[in-house]
């Protein structure tokens, strides 16, 4: 290899090896001290270079782009605050199990603690957060410390994607010249071949491994799976997700129904024809639940349950799950613990769908007691069914007489998700953001045969970083894109949609804009005024259709918050002169997938409004499945 200087063949080997081990792209922030490495991969032709100009967005593009494919998608940065805001994205991979790797360039060692421009402490910037961390030597044109180089980027991506993906951190320290400008002498002639120009391949090629139980752990837990009543509950999937066809093979040998969260990959999807994927389960399990004096009111309990992915989403089913007292095997190919009532009886360190799939051949078929599974289909008929604002397609499964004429089917914040899943073009990515967005998803979005992706962040459930995350899931696919976030989400931010742009992702975002964070009246703290609009609620009173022109996106508001509310905008929901808010969004979204380009969908509702209204849903749902008055 012939380099000018030692910087650009140091950072040209760094990228060649990134390229030999499967790395297809790569998210650089512009900055003078990665110079070297910026210009190396902005030249290398088998790499895709996406140009971001914040950190924290380009971070959390490539979390989400790695969420997508379960490939890591490297960021290269200059050396001071540009690595520190990459922690966001870092904390929420390690939790997540996201493949990230961080390349950030730095001053070299002698200018540490010097007070020189720019320089900070960048070792171990991450702390515990990271899988791996390397501090890298400066660069040498020398044989031995090159092949070092070399395996050291090998290693790195396949820690990355290992058996515990998640964040690798490499610190690349750099003396000026940065530029790729000729220093004579500093590149010998007589490098050794291989060290300076690598492998075909890799340097190192790492062959993973898929931990799994051996015959006599396989065949006990099998055992235990052989009972009558039992369930699969499956979490938010670590990339590159669960297998729906080796889930659904273990529920048709169990006959056991899969509790399945949107974020799991089992709760949308052909699989869905022909397996027992529920979703409605945040609606009807905390009426199953027994309180101290209580019964069961007729609802039988597992005897097993078998756990797979993160912990689920919604409350009520770990609730449900932390009081009951059947043995619980938690999955987990990485044998760390997720399971934080700590109820679980078992945990079982394998690969979850290589583990389903070797189950369902040796339980065979046939298991499961028919009744207790039609407890679960009844209840999800009835609670999908009233979500709907249809009680009269399921009035012989109704406990109590009545309950129809008590469903609320007003307009609220999870008929924004519900529409939106119905119109969603087939095949999909739909990323949603935390707070309620996905707990509206997760309750009011039945299972469905649409080829759709459903993604989020939920490794520690912030809403910053999320509109970067979307964009860069979109980035990794030819589906058509689909982001629903909330106010305070979008705010957080607003910059990364310079990507829509830049980084060329056509995406329709449905913005549910309630003023404020509207989480906050789910929680105790919501009779406490003063100090709960100012300082929980927070109202912004934010106009957001300024960013459709700032970003060059289609703009439509959806007034949602009383009947007859005007449409505002140039879309066919106008033409349709429609008095009806979700007919309005419909039409809405309908027209953004159909047209070219980007849209910006705002849905203005009622936070406190929508709250009493899932709660009276939550109500019926309960006196329709279990019986009696109570509510939740």
């Amino acid at each position: 290899m012939t380099a000018p200087n030692r910087n650009t063949l140091w950072a040209r080997a760094i990228v060649d090896e990134l390229v030999a081990s499967g790395v297809d792209a790569v998210v650089v922030s512009p900055g003078s001290r990665s110079t070297p490495l910026t210009m190396a991969a902005d030249r290398h032709e088998e790499l895709h270079c996406f140009s971001q100009l914040d950190e924290r967005s380009a971070a959390y593009f490539a979390l989400g782009r790695a969420r997508r494919t379960g490939r890591v998608t490297p960021l290269i940065c200059t050396s001071g605050t540009a690595a520190a805001n990459y922690h966001p994205a870092v904390m929420e991979a390690d939790r997540a199990r996201v493949p990230l790797l961080a390349l950030t360039a730095d001053r070299p060692p002698e200018l540490r603690d010097s007070g020189a421009n720019q320089t900070a402490d960048q070792e171990k910037l991450y702390g515990d957060s990271v899988r791996l961390y390397a501090d890298l030597p400066e660069p040498a044109a020398a044989d031995r410390t090159l092949r070092s180089l070399r395996t050291t980027v090998d290693r790195a991506v396949a820690v990355a994607e290992g058996a515990d993906p998640g964040p690798v951190h490499l610190n690349v320290p750099f003396a000026k010249p940065l530029e790729p400008t000729p220093v004579p002498g500093d590149v010998p002639d007589d490098l050794d071949p291989t060290a300076a120009t690598g492998r075909s391949g890799p340097f190192v090629d790492v062959t993973p491994g898929t931990p799994e139980p051996d015959e006599a752990g396989l065949r006990e837990l099998a055992a235990a799976l052989e009972t009558d009543r039992g369930v699969i509950v499956a979490g938010p999937a670590d990339p590159p997700g669960l297998d729906p066809e080796a889930v659904t093979a273990l529920s048709h040998a169990t006959g056991y129904p899969i509790l399945a969260d949107p974020l799991s990959g089992l709760r949308f999807g052909g699989h869905t024809r022909v397996a027992p994927v529920l979703g409605a389960y945040d609606a009807y399990l905390s009426g199953a639940v027994a309180g101290p004096d209580e019964t069961q009111r007729g609802w039988d309990d597992p005897t097993v349950v078998l756990r797979l992915g993160a912990s689920p989403t919604s409350k009520r089913l770990r609730t449900y799950l932390a009081a009951t007292d059947a043995d619980q095997h938690v999955v987990d190919p990485t044998g760390r613990w997720r399971e934080a009532a700590f109820t679980a009886t078992n945990l079982v360190v394998a690969e979850p769908s290589r583990l389903c799939a070797r189950l369902a051949r040796l339980i065979g078929g046939g298991g499961g007691d028919p009744a207790w599974r039609e407890q679960w289909l009844r209840a999800e008929r009835i609670a999908t069914a009233l979500h709907r604002g249809d009680p009269s397609s399921v009035a012989a499964d109704v406990a109590t007489a009545g309950t129809g004429g008590d469903v609320p089917t007003d307009v609220h914040e999870g008929t924004v998700l519900q529409t939106v899943a119905e119109a969603v073009p087939d095949p999909a990515t739909v990323f949603v953001s935390n707070s309620m967005p996905v707990r509206d998803l997760d309750r009011f979005v039945p299972p469905s045969t649409t080829n759709l992706t459903a993604l989020g962040n939920r490794g520690v459930s912030g809403i910053d970083g999320i509109v970067s995350s979307a964009l860069g899931a979109g980035s990794a696919t030819t589906d058509d894109l689909t982001l629903v976030v909330g106010d305070l989400a979008l705010y957080h931010d607003s910059n990364g949609l310079l990507a829509v742009d830049r980084c060329a992702v056509d995406v329709t975002i449905v913005l549910i804009n309630n003023d404020g964070g509207g989480i906050f009246h789910k929680l105790p703290v919501e009779s406490f005024d003063p100090p709960f609009t100012d300082s929980f609620k927070t109202p912004h009173g934010l106009a957001f259709e300024p960013l459709s022109t700032l970003y060059g996106l289609e703009y439509v508001r959806i007034d949602a918050r009383e009947a007859g509310s005007d449409t505002v905008g140039d879309t066919a929901a106008d033409d349709d002169g429609t008095d009806d808010p979700s007919a309005a969004l419909a039409a809405a979204y309908t027209h953004a997938h159909e047209t070219d380009g980007s849209h910006l969908i705002e849905v203005r509702t009622d936070a406190e409004a929508s709250q009493r209204i899932r709660e009276r849903l939550l109500d019926a749902v309960e006196r329709a499945v279990h019986g009696g008055d109570e509510s939740s």
